[in-house]
C-alpha cells in the first residue's frame, strides 16, 4: 500500500509542468486527481476483481468533465475495430465482465468476437448526448440498446493508460489550425524518467509523428513503439529500423491519411468518423538520431515521447509548411508547455 497524495494544480494553465511533477511523484505516491483514472491489467482475475469491487463505477459518470477526450477514445476504438488489420492492431482487445453473469467475460481476448463487439460499440450513446442530460438516464438508454454498451464504454475509459487532456483555446498551438488539440503523454513514468536523464545529456527538440487513427487505440495503451520489421509495420522502412519522425508537418500528415488544406471548424466534438491525426513529439538529439533530410529515424524508443495530439476531420489538415526547427515555432511550443506569455 502506498500513501495517497492529493496533488492539486491548475492543470489547464500549465499542463505539461503539472504532468512533469506528477510523473516524479507517481513512483512513490498514488496520485488522486480528476485527470488520472485507475486502470487494470488484462489478467482475468484482475478484470473480475476490478468489476466486482466497482472501481470504475464512477469513471464513466465523469465524462461530462472530459467528454471530448472520451469522444476521441471511442473514435479511436471504432477506427481500430473497423480496420482490415484489426487482428493485429486492435490491441488490447476488451476484457469485459458479463453484467448478467459476473463469473464470465462477455468480451474475452482469448475468444474474440469482432461482430459482437461492433454491435456494442455502435450502441454507445454519443458522448455529446451524455453531457446534455443526467448520466443515469443516458446509461439506461444505453442498456436498452445493448447491455454491453455501458460496460464497454467503461473499459474504453479505464484501459487508457495515457495522460490525455483537451487543451482550451488559450493554450492551443494556433499554427496547427484545429480546435481538437490535446496534451498527450503516453509514456509510463519509468520511460519519462529515462527520457529526462537522456535530455540532460544530449538535449532535445520537437518533431511530428504521423500514424493512422486506427493505430492510436493501441498506442495510447501500449505506448509509441518501434514497429519497423514487425507485423505492426504499415509503411516501408527505407531508412532503417526505428520510430519515424519529421520536423516538417506535411511529411507526417502524409502518414496519417488523405489530407488537404482547409479552414478549421469550431465544433467542440468530433462530427465525423473520417479522422486524421498527428502527434507532436519531443525527441532526444543524441548521435543515435538519424537525420535523412526531413525524415528522422530514432532507433531508441525511450528517446521519443509524445507531447501533443492534433485531430482533423474529413481529411482536413493544418498548415503543410510547419517546420518545428523554425525559431518562431519553437518559441510557441515552449510557451504552451511552460505556461509563459508571448
Amino acid at each position: 500500500m502506498v500513501p495517497c497524495s492529493r496533488y492539486t494544480t491548475d492543470s489547464w494553465k500549465t499542463p505539461l509542468k503539472y504532468t512533469s511533477k506528477a510523473i516524479k511523484l507517481s513512483s512513490q505516491f498514488l496520485l488522486c486527481t480528476c485527470i488520472v483514472q485507475p486502470a487494470v491489467c488484462t489478467r482475468e482475475l484482475c478484470v473480475f476483481a476490478f468489476n466486482t469491487l466497482g472501481v470504475m463505477s464512477g469513471a464513466a459518470e465523469d465524462v461530462a468533465t472530459g467528454a471530448e477526450v472520451v469522444d476521441l477514445l471511442v473514435a479511436m476504438c471504432h477506427a481500430a475495430l473497423e480496420s482490415a488489420r484489426k487482428s493485429i492492431i486492435f490491441d488490447p482487445y476488451p476484457s469485459v465482465v458479463d453484467p448478467h453473469d459476473p463469473k464470465s467475460l462477455a468480451f474475452n481476448p482469448k475468444k474474440r468476437s469482432y461482430e459482437r463487439l461492433q454491435r456494442a460499440l455502435d450502441s454507445i450513446t454519443s458522448i455529446r448526448e451524455i453531457t446534455q442530460g443526467p448520466y443515469v438516464e443516458i446509461k439506461k438508454q444505453m442498456d436498452k440498446l445493448d447491455p454491453l454498451a455501458h460496460p464497454l464504454l467503461q473499459w474504453i475509459i479505464s484501459s487508457n493508460r495515457s495522460h490525455i487532456v483537451k487543451l482550451p483555446s488559450s493554450r492551443q498551438l494556433k499554427f496547427m489550425h484545429t480546435f481538437h488539440q490535446f496534451l498527450l503523454l503516453s509514456s509510463p513514468p519509468a520511460k519519462e524518467a529515462r527520457f529526462r536523464t537522456a535530455r540532460k545529456l544530449h538535449g532535445s527538440t520537437f518533431a511530428f509523428h504521423g500514424s493512422h487513427i486506427e493505430n492510436w487505440h493501441s498506442i495510447l495503451r501500449n505506448g509509441l513503439v518501434n514497429a519497423s520489421y514487425t507485423k505492426l509495420q504499415l509503411h516501408g522502412a527505407a531508412y532503417g529500423k526505428g520510430i519515424y519522425l519529421s520536423p516538417i508537418s506535411s511529411i507526417s500528415f502524409g502518414y496519417s491519411g488523405k489530407s488537404f488544406r482547409c479552414r478549421p471548424t469550431k465544433s467542440r466534438f468530433l462530427q465525423s468518423r473520417n479522422l486524421n491525426c498527428v502527434a507532436l513529439c519531443e525527441v532526444i538529439t543524441s548521435k543515435d538520431l538519424q537525420k535523412h533530410g526531413n525524415i528522422w529515424v530514432c532507433p531508441i524508443s525511450d528517446h521519443v515521447c509524445t507531447r501533443f495530439f492534433f485531430v482533423y476531420e474529413d481529411g482536413q489538415v493544418g498548415d503543410a509548411n510547419i517546420n518545428t526547427q523554425d525559431v518562431r515555432i519553437q518559441k510557441e511550443i515552449l510557451r504552451v508547455i511552460g505556461g509563459q506569455s508571448t
